[in-house]
């Protein structure tokens, strides 16, 4: 499907591929030699998200709206807003980069289902010019980039725990790391629950109701119970530490699905957007 880009647009878009598939590789290889190569790694990300900021510039001059409509768009956002986002913590929380073994997995993902689908641009409704939906959107990236972080090292823990990954004793120990994966959930938690009332208040300008229980709506409501049930159930139950990475997965793949399959899958007025 890239083929149909112009090709200054696929260009670029395979580069930032490229710096992540770089990425992955340098931190698996790290992590196997017992050494993770933390500068490869961040230069590959930073390099990853300038190529793409440079593609969704080029797409935005050409289509005359920003990326948030087709699954297309979506995807080729996301790689840049996440990417830039885990840079950032990676850069500022050096603890963090534990996880980039399974985080950037997950950027390859996007790579390839991004090369998978049309790249034609759509007309963009009168209902999206509203302040309220960039507010909406930009707080439901950086829920979806903290739960990512927070994932990351979840899926660490588990496969350690495991005893899968002999080469994984290297990193940093359990209590450190769990510490970690739950403040960002905690995090995570509070910008879900902005996206959530943002929405509701674009929702209302846009269509005149704040709620309407449909597909993506009541998904991202499920999201945000299992969210906050994760986090009660840490805190008041002390449930076993494999229990609560197992559902910080569960959040991040709830979120996955809410984010990447629901929009484009339901009839609501606000498919896309994400």
């Amino acid at each position: 499907m890239l083929s149909l880009l112009p090709g200054s647009e696929m260009a670029w878009i395979l580069g930032g591929v490229a710096g992540y598939f770089t990425g992955a590789v340098a931190a698996w290889q790290g992590v196997l030699r017992q050494r993770m190569p933390e500068r490869t790694v961040l230069a590959a990300v930073l390099v990853a998200v300038i190529l793409f900021a440079v593609a969704i510039t080029l797409r935005w001059m050409r289509a005359g709206y920003g990326p948030f409509l087709t699954l297309f768009e979506i995807l080729l956002s996301n790689l840049f807003s996440l990417g830039l986002l885990y840079f950032l913590v990676l850069w500022r929380i050096p603890l963090a980069r534990s996880g980039a073994l399974v985080v950037l997995p997950v950027f390859l993902l996007l790579g390839v289902w991004i090369a998978m689908v049309p790249p034609e641009p759509a007309q963009l409704p009168a209902t999206y010019d509203s302040p309220w939906l960039w507010v909406h959107v930009g707080v439901g990236k950086i829920f979806l980039g903290i739960c990512m972080v927070a994932t990351g090292l979840a899926g660490i823990l588990l496969i350690r725990r495991a005893g899968m990954l002999e080469s994984l004793q290297a990193l940093p120990e359990d209590r450190l790391l769990d510490a970690l994966v739950w403040r960002l959930m905690s995090f995570a938690f509070i910008f879900h629950s902005l996206m959530l009332i943002a929405g509701a208040v674009w929702a209302r300008d846009a269509w005149g109701h704040f709620w309407t229980w449909d597909p993506l709506e009541t998904w991202a409501f499920v999201t945000w119970l299992v969210l906050a049930m994760s986090l009660h159930a840490r805190l008041a139950w002390r449930i076993p530490l494999w229990a609560g990475w197992s559902m910080v997965l569960l959040v991040f793949m709830l979120a996955f699905l809410t984010f990447f399959g629901l929009p484009f899958a339901s009839v609501a007025p606000h498919k896309g957007i994400i």
